[in-house]
Parts: structure tokens; C-alpha cells; sequence
């Protein structure tokens, strides 16, 4: 049987944990060769190891989506490689809270760098090597389109990335590259967590809480974004273009 991605390249940044791991993992596993990315060298070799472990192709490069650069070294590798890239999941990114009145500009700095100069650039500086009829992935968040408390420059660069999808579509749309954006809810991921320290105890209370604003009254698993990003990255979406594909249990429904 025919996997989904069989004979594509792939590419996910941010991938040496959570949803990105989770998604390299699921695009290996469906056929297509996925190039790696993590700031991380330790996670980076051990993400790769098992997915090459599990049967899957797997290649795994240090870099930092905020440094362009390293995004140069990059692609230059993908292209000696292999030539084209079929998919690129653009995920890395991350964020941290802080009420209005407290922000500061490192803190804006940090997660503008992060969530949109870094997304910007992983996929301007592809467009060279995308193939034609190839799919690009945003990772945004159901805070781009609610407000959270102390959550406002994230949510601000989250709402950035959605708008990039619209715009590309229209720049891309003679090479019939797709764009499309994908917004987890509150998922189980160490990023997710970690907003809450190190205390266990307060690790399981904001999840509990996150949980409870969830019609489907659980967080959401690294996994189950995984398969929602598949469904993006193959040609089973190969009408759909533009879109944010909410992936939370309903929250954005209510």
C-alpha cells in the first residue's frame, strides 16, 4: 500500500521535541525523507536515531531558525542532498508569559525573533528548492485569535504567522505551492509545561486548568497534531490552501 508522503522530502524545524518531533516521526513513518532541525545537538542525534531505528529516513542538522545563516548552511545541505523539498513544516518557535505593563523589550525581541522573523525567513529562503504543488506549514496557536492573560506578545506573533498564509498564497499562487497554518490548542508538550516552572505540582495545575476550558476536557497529544499536519502535508489536502486548521478539542468553537 501506498504511504502518504512515499518519495517526499520533508523538512520540520523545531523538531527534537513535542508536536515537531512528533510530526517527523509521522512524516517518516509515512514514506517521506525528513530533514530535522533543533538547537539542541544531543536531542537532534536522538530524534534521528529513532526514527531511523523505526525503519524511517531521517537526517538531522543543528540549526536556529532566528539565525539566517545557519538557515543558508541549511538548505544548501537539502539541496546537495536531494535537490527539492516537497513539505517544510516551519514549527520552531516558542514563547514565554508576561502581563501588560511588565513587558520588556528583550521579551518582545525574543518572541518576534523567534515566532516571525524565523518563520519568515525558514520559508523565504526555501522558495528556491520548493518543488512545484509542495506544501508549507505554519505552526500557529489558538492564542493568535484569543486573548490570554500575560500571553499578549505571543499571541500578537501567532496572529503574524496566520496572516503570512493569507499573503503567501497570492505570491505562490503560479507555482502552486500551498500555505496553510495549523493552530493546536493546549497541547501536552514540554514548551507547554514548562510555562509553569519546575514546580510538579503547579506543572499539573495549569494542565488540569487548560483541560477545563476544553470542551473535550483533556489536553491534546503532540500525536494527534501530527496527524492533522499529515492531512496538510499530503495530497489529500491538495485543494486546501490558506487556511488555519484549529486542532484544540473545540475551544475555538465556544
Amino acid at each position: 500500500m501506498a504511504r502518504k508522503l512515499d518519495n517526499k522530502i520533508a523538512l520540520v524545524t523545531g523538531a527534537t521535541s513535542g508536536i515537531g518531533l512528533a510530526t517527523a516521526r509521522r512524516f517518516a513513518a509515512e514514506g517521506a525523507h525528513v530533514y530535522l532541525t533543533g538547537r539542541r545537538q544531543a536531542e537532534l542525534d536522538a530524534a534521528v536515531k529513532g526514527i531511523r531505528e523505526a525503519g524511517g529516513k531521517a537526517t538531522g542538522m543543528r540549526a536556529d531558525s532566528t539565525k539566517l545563516d545557519e538557515l543558508d548552511a541549511l538548505y544548501a545541505q537539502i539541496k546537495e542532498e536531494q535537490g527539492r523539498l516537497d513539505v517544510l513544516f516551519a514549527n520552531a518557535g516558542g514563547g514565554s508569559m508576561l502581563p501588560f505593563g511588565n513587558i520588556t523589550e528583550e521579551h518582545f525581541d525574543d518572541t518576534f525573533t523567534r515566532n516571525v522573523k524565523g518563520v519568515l525567513f525558514t520559508v523565504q529562503k526555501a522558495l528556491p528548492l520548493l518543488a512545484k504543488g509542495a506544501s508549507v506549514i505554519l505552526t500557529g496557536s489558538t492564542a493568535g485569535s484569543a486573548g490570554t492573560a500575560a500571553f499578549s506578545v505571543y499571541s500578537a506573533s501567532k496572529a503574524a504567522v496566520r496572516s503570512f498564509a493569507r499573503n503567501w498564497i497570492l505570491d505562490l499562487k503560479g507555482r502552486q505551492i500551498r500555505v496553510n497554518t495549523i493552530s493546536p490548542g493546549a497541547t501536552r508538550t514540554p514548551g507547554l509545561l514548562d510555562l509553569a516552572g519546575d514546580d510538579a505540582a503547579q506543572r499539573q495545575g495549569l494542565a488540569d486548568y487548560l483541560a477545563a476550558q476544553i470542551p473535550m476536557g483533556r489536553l491534546g497529544e503532540p500525536g494527534e497534531i501530527a496527524s492533522a499536519a499529515l492531512f496538510l502535508a499530503s495530497d489529500d489536502a491538495s485543494f486546501v490552501n490558506g487556511i488555519e486548521l484549529f486542532v484544540d478539542g473545540g475551544q475555538q468553537q465556544i
